[in-house]
């Protein structure tokens, strides 16, 4: 029931005499000195509850030319590696502020359909799950409330879609799941669960945060570990379904309980590779260069997602290529205009950059940072053209990596809200399909074949084998030659010290 790794055994997981009692041997040893401990610490044992923590887990693609395309690219292959080895951090984070009275399991599923067995039996089973995989988890719900297990669901689509999330769970948990999660094991050790959870106090406060429960993974099945160092974007992007949805104030978590976290970490992984699991890390820039300074002590390799203003700055530049940071996300949208207008609706910041985008990725990725650039197709007021000028781009800026999606109207967005007014909903409801690669709304200035034809044509070029070692190749031999040149500098003779 209890993940564990090599060396752990039942010492670990019940008191001392139940675990000698339960590996011995013989039959009756250390039965008798103090049998009343023992007696003691097994009725314990059979009181402990169990929690069963699911993350649901995958990149999904509904479209099957898109599935049979996908499974030959080597760089869409090895980004959904990627995504698909990351541990649920809110989970870990739940498991964290749960007492020792529960036993407490961590499980991934990746394919419902794979699974000989469902992990369990469980008393409570807490599940997260994106919107594209919310629909087996849905299934998987409801298997579990059939075997007499009790379901909680929470995150960013139960959030929005609580009604629905109700019909296959026992409780559900609106918003940020740290305030509420001590009353809700409370009521249902009490046997009085309600159905829904939401916190009606005080924002939660990072400094409150618990050490996640890291412990509970097996460090042989993933190849980062994410932490999290702030919450919710100054930026209000149409189209974000990310943590802004339930927590749209922005905070920061102090830096010595993330190197805290760190630390933890590094008891179970002697390297790491960290990924930050924050919107914007460097938002607050202040602040972000104290971060890197902390983590740059910590001898780690970490990645994370921000803006393209940090290309402004060559301090935090620097920092950065000095803390061992492999590589920034950032937001690109698009390289035309056209589609950017109005993207992100507090102040169309994001509009306002495009023009220096190559620039920027120029500047970030000299410093020896690669940049993982994401874009949007299919955004209102881009046509078919879209295509050609960013495979253009791309080639243009040598991008390191590239993330290419669909505009995806995910529930609670902005974006959602709005395509449904206009009708422009493909399959309402059906969040199968918010893969971001799949279409599953009508764009404004071509058709929907047009756009799913245009991303397989543009995935297919930026992803093949040949195309992504040359990006990656273009990285390192613009840094040796820059390498060479700043070299060649110091050693010039107007750079000597003069002769006395």
């Amino acid at each position: 029931m209890v993940l564990y790794w090599s060396g752990h055994h039942a010492g670990l997981l019940f008191p001392v005499g139940v675990a000698f009692l339960a590996s011995s041997p013989f039959p009756g040893a250390g039965a008798q000195p103090g049998h009343r401990r023992w007696r003691s610490a097994l009725a314990l044992a059979a009181l402990m509850k169990t929690l069963g923590l699911i993350a649901m887990s995958g990149v999904r693609v509904v479209n099957p030319e898109l599935k049979s395309l996908g499974l030959t690219l080597p760089g869409f292959v090895e980004r959904g590696k990627v995504i698909a080895s990351l541990p649920t951090l809110g989970l870990l984070t739940l498991a964290g502020l749960t007492s020792d009275r529960w036993e407490i399991s961590y499980h991934d599923v990746f394919d419902i359909n794979t699974l000989d067995k469902m992990p369990g039996p469980f008393d409570l089973v807490a599940i997260s799950s994106l919107a594209a995989q919310v629909e087996e988890a849905y299934v998987l719900a409801d298997g579990y409330r059939a075997q007499g297990s009790c379901v909680v669901m929470g995150g960013l689509h139960v959030s929005a879609e609580p009604q629905e999330a109700l019909q296959h769970s026992d409780a559900i948990v609106i918003g940020e799941a740290e305030p509420v999660w001590a009353k809700l094991l409370e009521d249902f050790e009490a046997g009085r669960l309600q159905r829904v959870y939401q916190n009606q106090g005080a924002q939660f406060d990072l400094a409150d945060s618990p050490m996640p429960r890291f412990d509970l993974l097996d460090p042989t099945h993933y190849n980062r570990i994410t932490l999290q160092t702030q919450r919710g974007c100054p930026f209000k992007c149409e189209f974000c379904a990310a943590s802004i949805r339930i927590a749209p104030q922005f905070r920061t978590k102090p830096i010595d309980r993330v190197i805290g976290e760190l630390n933890e970490i590094k008891k179970l992984w002697r390297h790491p590779f960290i990924e930050l699991a924050d919107d914007n890390t460097f938002a607050n820039r202040a602040r972000g260069k104290r971060l890197v300074r902390a983590l740059a002590a910590e001898n780690i390799h970490w990645f994370t997602e921000t803006d393209i203003s940090v290309a402004d700055d060559p301090e935090l530049l620097r920092l950065l290529r000095e803390s061992g940071c492999s590589q920034i996300l950032i937001g690109l949208e698009s390289p035309v205009i056209a589609g950017m207008e109005g993207l992100e609706q507090k102040a169309n910041w994001k509009a306002k950059q495009v023009d220096r985008y190559r620039t920027a990725i120029q500047r970030i990725q000299d410093h020896g940072i690669t940049v993982n650039g994401c874009f949007i197709l299919g955004l209102d007021g881009s046509g078919p053209e879209t295509f050609d000028a960013l495979w253009r781009f791309i080639q243009e800026t040598a991008l390191f990596e590239v993330q290419l999606t669909v505009l995806t109207p995910f529930a609670g967005t902005p974006l959602y809200q709005r395509l449904s007014r206009e009708g422009r909903l493909l399959y309402p409801q059906q969040w199968n399909r918010c893969t971001l690669f799949d279409v599953n709304f009508r764009p404004d200035r071509m058709t929907v074949e047009a756009l799913e034809t245009g991303l397989r044509d543009l995935m297919g070029r930026v992803y093949n084998k040949e195309f992504t070692t040359w990006r990656r190749n273009q990285f390192f031999e613009r840094l040796r030659q820059r390498r060479r040149s700043s070299r060649s500098r110091r050693g010039s003779p107007a750079e000597q010290p003069s002769e006395v």
